[in-house]
């Protein structure tokens, strides 16, 4: 049972790679805090990712759909909701060019049923807040794919003024759903805030994303594929990093304003692949993988960089992509911990023990 003394806050999508970094990470720091974990389980999600939760009095997780909007209105209101952080999204580029529809559904009628039960939990009418919920804040989670792309030239970075140009049913979905989140604010006055991330890297990322692929068929000797020529460039963010910033935007950031968060650590795939099998080399020669000689490690004595293997480009596929933190850092004080040599190697570790278990 919840604490009636704290404030309980919705978490949607936690059992997917960044939410189930940041609801560990939000427990510990912040015990006056309930969470309420909406999700669906699909594919992407897995409460494996949450074990270490289970246990917390302030944790509960609800299984359910972000567009069922009797379920929504029966958690605010049997929870008392006071706060939401928006994570679950649809997010592979590869899949919602097979199938868009599930993203259009989930991204954005998903984030306008739960902005909308939000606003009339939380408010008399527009610009009127009920006595009882005045510091109640929507925070939605958004992505650097819905600026486009960018050209090759290192000054030219995203930014919060950026003008929108998404590329993919994926970017389109959430350019959609930050502009359902920028109306409410707009037209009701609905208390939000939008952070726009790059790249997460780091434990507990899905299997089909590019570096636990890189990493996964390394070890089993299996060709690692790479898109086209390998060298689109995406700016690199540790998924903790990533959660700190959400940490400090959902309590410190600007009602109504969108922040960027980047970890300044832009990378071609062909970069990304090279350093892991460079590190995975180093670690198969000094026989840390070995743990007696794990089925993984001893699939194949090739050298991995002989694996790369160079695949059709994705249609669609941005050339660049790369974020300008500069207002996030001054505004906010934020700090990206890990550089992508550090984060790289937490993230491999990570991989092997996953792998090798």
């Amino acid at each position: 049972m919840f604490n009636n003394k704290n404030k309980t806050i919705l978490v949607t999508g936690c059992a997917g790679f960044i939410g189930s970094n940041f609801v560990p990470y939000f427990l510990e720091k912040y015990p006056n805090y309930n969470l309420v974990n909406l999700d669906l389980l699909t594919y992407a999600g897995d409460l494996e990712n949450l074990k270490e939760c289970e246990t917390n009095s302030c944790y509960k997780f609800i299984k359910g759909d972000i567009c069922n909007r009797e379920l929504v209105e029966f958690i605010f209101s049997e929870y008392d909701i006071q706060g939401v952080i928006h994570f679950a999204a649809e997010s592979h580029v590869d899949n919602s060019i097979k199938n868009p529809g599930v993203f259009v559904q989930t991204n954005v009628n998903g984030t306008f049923t739960l902005i909308d039960v939000a606003y009339k939990y939380w408010m008399e009418k527009p610009f009127t807040y009920k006595d009882e919920y005045q510091e109640c804040r929507f925070h939605h989670i958004s992505t650097d794919e819905v600026y486009g792309t960018l050209t090759l030239d290192p000054n030219d970075l995203f930014t919060e003024k950026t003008p929108y140009a998404p590329n993919s049913p994926y970017s389109a979905s959430k350019a959609s759903s930050d502009m359902i989140i920028r109306a409410y604010n707009e037209t009701y006055g609905l208390n939000t805030v939008i952070t726009n991330c790059s790249n997460n890297y780091g434990p507990k990322q899905h299997d089909e994303k590019l570096i636990p692929t890189i990493i996964r068929n390394a070890l089993l000797g299996n060709p690692i594929p790479i898109y086209g020529d390998g060298k689109n460039i995406r700016d690199w963010l540790y998924v903790l990093d990533h959660c700190k910033g959400i940490d400090l935007v959902y309590h410190n950031g600007k009602t109504g304003e969108t922040y960027n968060i980047g970890g300044r650590n832009e990378r071609t795939n062909l970069q990304i692949v090279d350093r892991i099998c460079e590190i995975l080399e180093e670690y198969r020669s000094r026989d840390l993988m070995s743990r007696g000689e794990t089925q993984l490690s001893s699939f194949h004595n090739k050298p991995y960089k002989e694996l790369i293997t160079f695949v059709a480009d994705r249609a669609g596929h941005d050339r660049r992509y790369a974020i300008d933190a500069t207002k996030l850092e001054q505004e906010l004080g934020w700090k990206a911990d890990e550089n992508f040599d550090s984060g790289i190697v937490k993230t491999i570790e990570w991989y092997l023990e996953k792998y090798n278990s």
